[in-house]
């Protein structure tokens, strides 16, 4: 079973970010699914995935594989399930129990990141980093994971507002994944906080050319256009959001800066 967490655990690690979920009417009527103590790493995935896409389901599979022997895994998906819930705090904690219990080292770094995203969604920045640089320091080797926690812990301190700090994380980052958007968009925001503008400006174009549909690059390149006077290449970063993802918070930023800047567009036509 041991084996099976690790090989499940990575695969969580690789997914997207776990966040609350929403599902319809129709599917709140049909069941949980079943899990299946012969194909333990299939129930795992699908396991996982209900409880991102489907929470209060994948919490309830979870529970019906833990009565037959689920162990770790199961106990890992009620976990995930709970911060699909909302409650943060309890699937930090559980998280953080887990990671104690797992002797390897990337599947122990994993799951303590997770609980430090628990832990910033529950607003509790504290216990949030103390969880992050737990999992940097029980997976010190330079690979792609470290990376990708490293931009977690800089989204933490960022939050905090020591944006110092965010920016020394993804350097570390970028230097294992040069290749990495999401931290290079990342690191612009940082940088235009410490109003180091002109690099955050090449940040933000780099974050942009290497992928032109990265949300958070466009946005903090339209602001930072804003503060360098050039409204129209703002406005078309603004834009482009709003037709990649006009329901995602930056989106809904990007509509409000549209708005900000239409008021000043107004207002100086006044006064001429």
């Amino acid at each position: 079973m041991r084996g099976t967490f690790v090989i499940a655990a990575a695969m969580a690690l690789m997914a997207a970010p776990v966040m609350a979920a929403t599902g319809n009417a129709a599917s709140a009527q049909s069941p949980s699914p079943t899990p299946n103590p012969e194909n333990p790493s299939h129930t795992y995935e699908v396991c996982l995935m209900t409880a991102k896409n489907e929470p209060e389901k994948g919490f309830e599979m979870a529970g019906k594989w833990l009565t037959i022997g689920g162990g770790a895994p199961a106990k890992h998906c009620e976990a995930i399930a709970l911060i699909g819930m909302k409650e943060y705090s309890e699937a930090a904690t559980r998280l953080e129990a887990l990671a104690v219990l797992n002797e390897e080292e990337s599947v122990r770094a994993g799951v303590l990141s997770q609980a430090g995203q628990a832990w910033l969604l529950q607003g509790d920045l504290t216990r949030a980093l103390d969880a992050q640089t737990k999992a940097l320091e029980v997976m010190p080797v330079k690979n792609h994971q470290h990376a990708y926690i490293l931009v977690d812990r800089a989204a933490t301190y960022a939050d905090a507002g020591k944006y110092l700090e965010a920016v020394r994380d993804l350097d570390a980052s970028l230097a294992i994944d040069a290749e990495n958007s999401d931290a290079l968009a990342f690191r612009a925001s940082a940088r235009r906080h410490l109003n180091e503008v002109d690099v955050a400006l090449i940040d933000a174009e780099q974050a942009v050319a290497m992928d032109p549909h990265n949300i958070i690059g466009l946005l903090e390149r339209g602001i930072i256009y804003k503060l360098k006077k050039r409204d129209n290449e703002a406005r078309q970063d603004w834009l482009r959001i709003i037709q990649i993802a006009p329901d995602s918070e930056a989106g809904k930023a990007a509509r409000t800066n549209i708005e900000r800047l239409d008021v000043l567009v107004e207002t100086d036509a006044k006064n001429k």
